[in-house]
């Protein structure tokens, strides 16, 4: 294999979120979610905007999974969205909500487009936030009912599962800084939602062995890792950034890939950990970013590298990194198994010229490094089988609305008019390749 190329049955893709995209959020007796109560609390989310038309996947799908294809991406990590297939998250189910992602998944294979099915990204039930929402040791019980259920309707044409995507923005960002829904500050509840998430990752695992399934079939979980380092020589420095390596990285690596939690939960019952570190077909890895850390007189802070390009949303562009953390998993955790990166983009203002065209040629650059970065590290012995750009579409991301544009495909938001950037076409020829064009700089 030489330097470019990437293994054989590498799997080239794109990723999405159902709230982040589908729109539709009253469409066919889909429920509510705490995404939709928190963009309505003045100033949660950036220009006040919401996720209730988005980009109008959930009428476009077929549109877009189009273009997925025709760029020559062969496999799509898209999610259910929880509210659609239990609008009170538990009890009754929603037929229509099922028949929809059978639509999305039958239009996919006749595509040869491989779905990639995560089954929470982040939009739980309100009615489940009403009753504690993650904290709740039961919401872990009602997430594996929901993965049973879809997986039910699904699981004969699905081989691909992915339990949950990153954890730890769920409950660190959720219960912990507030910054996402539900909005809460609360270091014990979020300490508690920690515990139940991977709790409901352990069960909804074995409620997705139990069913009946497509042969082939392999579950794993997304989590987003980064390397940190301390931002100068001192003590409190690295002492800071081996606190935030433990809070962010080890706290949910070792209870899946070792069974062990790195700090005292209080949330924990015996058995617990057998569930949660039940072994996994794959581990999906998201990455964006190295993390620089310093001690701050109020507590540890992360700083900007000097002299680093920074993306839109001011997060360093340093590609080495996704080697530095791949490598460092297979040392850390010599059992990991395979590896998928299930997300890796970039954010930046692109702007259409007068023709339509978006030319976007700092995402190329930053695709371009990346992949040279992961090539290094299968080089090294690194067991990565896929890579799923972050995202497909210029969609609501979160509290940053839709300021920021992630994707290799432009989104006009008042026409719902989609235009692949030149991105899209450069990682369409690499993953039609299967390997990076050759020089120095991209092509």
């Amino acid at each position: 294999m030489s330097d470019a190329r990437f293994p054989d049955g590498f799997v080239w893709g794109a990723a999405t979120a159902a709230y982040q995209v589908e729109g539709a959020v009253d469409a066919d007796g889909r429920g509510q979610s705490i995404w939709d109560t928190f963009c309505r609390v003045p100033g949660a989310i950036a220009g006040g905007d919401t996720g209730d038309v988005a980009c109008d996947h959930y009428h476009r799908y077929a549109e877009d999974i189009g273009l997925l294809a025709e760029l020559g991406l062969g496999a799509y990590r898209f999610s259910i969205a929880w509210p659609r297939i239990q609008p009170d998250g538990s009890g009754a189910i929603n037929q229509k909500g099922l028949d929809h992602y059978r639509r999305v998944v039958d239009e996919l294979l006749t595509r040869n487009v491989v779905p990639y099915v995560t089954l929470y990204h982040w939009d739980l039930p309100q009615a489940l936030q009403d009753k504690g929402g993650w904290p709740a040791r039961a919401t872990a019980y009602r997430f594996a009912d929901y993965a049973a259920v879809v997986h039910e309707a699904l699981g004969d044409v699905v081989q691909h599962w992915i339990t949950l995507n990153e954890p730890k923005v769920s409950s660190h960002a959720g219960y912990g800084s507030g910054i996402h829904a539900p909005g809460i500050k609360d270091s014990v509840l979020r300490d508690r939602a920690v515990h139940h998430l991977l709790l409901a990752h352990g069960l909804s695992l074995q409620a997705l062995r139990d069913g009946r399934h497509a042969a082939g079939q392999q579950v794993g979980l997304t989590l987003d890792v980064s390397p940190v380092a301390p931002a100068s020589d001192s003590q409190a420095d690295a002492d800071a950034a081996r606190r935030v390596d433990v809070d962010s990285h080890r706290l949910f690596l070792d209870p899946v890939l070792r069974g062990t939690y790195p700090i005292h939960l209080d949330a924990v019952e015996d058995g617990d950990l057998g569930l949660i570190s039940a072994p996994i077909d794959f581990l999906g890895i998201n990455y964006y970013r190295r993390i620089l850390v310093q001690a701050g007189p109020t507590g540890d802070e992360t700083v900007l590298p000097e002299g680093v390009p920074v993306t839109s949303v001011n997060w360093p562009v340093q590609p080495d990194g996704l080697r530095e953390v791949l490598v460092d998993l297979q040392t850390t955790y010599p059992a990991i198994p395979p590896i998928y990166i299930t997300e890796n983009g970039a954010a930046y203002d692109d702007v259409p010229a007068e023709d339509g065209t978006v030319d976007d040629p700092q995402r190329v650059d930053y695709l371009h490094g990346h992949l040279s970065a992961l090539r290094t590290a299968i080089a090294a012995g690194v067991d990565v089988r896929g890579y799923f750009v972050w995202t497909l579409l210029d969609n609501f991301e979160w509290a940053e609305g839709f300021a920021k544009r992630f994707g290799i495909v432009h989104v006009d938001y008042a026409t719902q008019i989609r235009t692949p950037k030149t991105s899209a076409g450069w990682l369409g020829r690499v993953a039609r390749a299967n390997a990076l064009p050759s020089g120095d700089r991209p092509a």
